[in-house]
C-alpha cells in the first residue's frame, strides 16, 4: 500500500518592518516644507515605516502653521518649535533627543536632496554592517544641478582638511543626508548650533570608530535668489569646528604639525624673552629660566585652547606634579644646552634658538603622552 504524498504549505517570510525618524530642520521653509513633506511620506512601504519629526526654529513666515496642517492629516508627523532662532545644529540636537526610530536621517526642507535616496542609504544600516550612512554628492549617481564652483571647491578643502584630522576617506563631509542607528547618535552630544553641526558630527562619529559607509546621492542645489541660507561666514565655522573637535584626537602626525606652530609661538616667547632680558644685563642662570617658564605658560594656555585637552583643569595633585615635572625637566635640559652653546662661543640668539628647537620634539612628547594622554586616531594611534 503506498503512502499518500504530503503536500507542504510554504508560507511567505515575514520581513522586518524598520522605522526610520526623519529629522527636518525647519527656518523660512514656506514654499517647499509641504511638497518635501510629500516626497518623504511617499517612501514609506510595507517594510518601512516614519516618523517624521519637524523642527521649526523660530521660522518668520508659515511655516510653523504649515507642519501643523500637516500634523493633523499625518500621524508619522510630529512638531517641536524653539522659543527663539538657534540655528540648523540646535534643531537637529532636539529633533535627535526626541527620535524613537531604528535609524534617524536628517533631512533640510529646501528640496536640494531626493528622499528616495534615503531608501538606498539604510541598505548598509539594515543588512548590519553600518552604524553611519553619509550620502555623497560628489559619487556617481542620479541627478546633480550645475552651481557654484567656489562652493564646490570650498567643500572640497574642508573635506579634505576634515580627513586629515579623522583618518576618513569622504568625499563630501559637508553633506545633508547623513543616517544613524539611533543608539548611535543619541549617544552623541551635540555643541554646534549652526552649520557647525556638519564637521563636529563627523568628528565625533569618527573618534566613536564607528562603521561609516558613503553612497552617491542626487542633488537639486538652490540659488541664494531661492533661500539658498549657508555663507562664508559658516564656511570658516567649519573650518574652525575641524580643528577644534579633532585635533586632540588627530593622528599623531598631524598633531605633532598643530604643536609645531604651537611650540614655534612659544619658542618666539622663548628666545625673545631670553635676549631681551640678557642684553639687558641678567645673567644666563636668571635670564634662561624666566624666559622659559614664561614660554611654556603660552605653550600650556594654546595647548588646552586648541590641540590636547579642551577646558582642561588641575583635577588632581597629580596631574600638576607631572606637568611641573616636564616642564622642569625640559627647562633644565634647555638651560644645560644654552650654557653649552654659549660657551662654544656661538652667538646668543643661535644657542637659544637651538636649544629651543631641540626642546621642540621632547617638549610635544612630554605633554602628548605624559600631560595630556589621549589616544589619536588612525594608524599612527598611541
Amino acid at each position: 500500500m503506498t503512502k499518500p504524498l504530503r503536500i507542504l504549505s510554504l508560507a511567505p517570510t515575514q520581513t522586518e518592518i524598520h522605522v526610520l525618524t526623519v529629522v527636518i530642520p525647519c527656518y523660512n521653509e514656506e514654499p517647499t516644507l509641504e511638497k518635501c513633506v510629500a516626497k518623504l511620506l511617499a517612501i514609506q512601504d510595507a517594510n518601512l515605516q516614519l516618523e517624521i519629526i519637524i523642527v521649526d526654529d523660530f521660522s518668520r513666515d508659515t511655516s510653523l502653521a504649515i507642519a501643523r496642517d500637516l500634523a493633523t492629516k499625518h500621524p508619522e508627523i510630529h512638531i517641536l518649535h524653539h522659543e527663539y532662532n538657534q540655528g540648523k545644529g540646535a534643531a537637529l540636537r532636539t529633533g535627535f533627543r526626541n527620535a524613537t526610530g531604528d535609524f534617524v536621517a536628517v533631512q533640510d526642507a529646501d528640496l536640494e536632496y531626493d528622499p528616495q535616496d534615503l531608501k538606498r542609504l539604510l541598505g548598509p544600516l539594515k543588512d548590519g554592517i553600518a552604524d553611519v550612512v553619509f550620502g555623497s554628492r560628489f559619487m556617481s549617481h542620479g541627478t546633480h544641478r550645475v552651481l557654484y564652483f567656489w562652493h564646490y571647491l570650498g567643500n572640497a578643502v574642508l573635506t579634505f582638511l576634515s580627513n586629515m584630522f579623522t583618518d576618513l576617506n569622504l568625499t563630501d563631509m559637508e553633506t545633508c543626508y547623513k543616517v544613524f542607528r539611533r543608539n548611535v547618535i543619541q549617544a552623541i552630544t551635540i555643541e554646534e548650533d549652526r552649520f557647525g553641526v556638519e564637521p563636529e558630527l563627523v568628528a565625533k562619529v569618527a573618534q566613536k570608530r564607528l562603521r561609516i559607509y558613503e553612497m552617491g546621492i542626487s542633488y537639486y542645489g538652490r540659488t541664494y535668489e531661492e533661500g539658498k541660507k549657508i555663507g562664508v561666514k559658516d564656511g570658516f565655522r567649519a573650518l574652525y569646528c575641524i580643528f577644534h573637535y579633532n585635533a586632540h584626537r588627530a593622528p599623531l602626525p598631524i598633531q605633532f604639525l598643530i604643536y609645531v606652530l604651537i611650540g614655534g609661538l612659544s619658542a618666539l616667547v622663548n628666545v625673545a624673552l631670553f635676549l631681551s632680558l640678557y642684553h639687558s644685563g641678567a645673567s644666563v642662570l636668571g635670564a634662561a629660566p624666566i624666559a622659559y617658564a614664561t614660554a611654556a605658560a603660552v605653550n600650556y594656555f594654546l595647548c588646552i585652547m586648541l590641540l590636547f585637552r579642551h577646558k582642561s583643569k588641575w583635577n588632581s595633585a597629580g596631574e600638576a606634579l607631572v606637568y611641573l615635572f616636564v616642564v622642569t625637566l625640559l627647562g633644565l635640559a634647555d638651560l644645560w644646552m644654552t650654557q653649552l652653546l654659549l660657551a662654544a662661543t656661538i652667538h646668543a640668539w643661535k644657542a637659544k634658538s637651538a636649544a629651543t628647537f631641540m626642546g621642540l620634539v621632547f617638549n610635544f612628547l612630554g605633554r602628548k603622552y605624559l600631560v595630556f594622554p589621549e589616544p589619536g586616531a588612525g594608524p599612527w594611534r598611541s
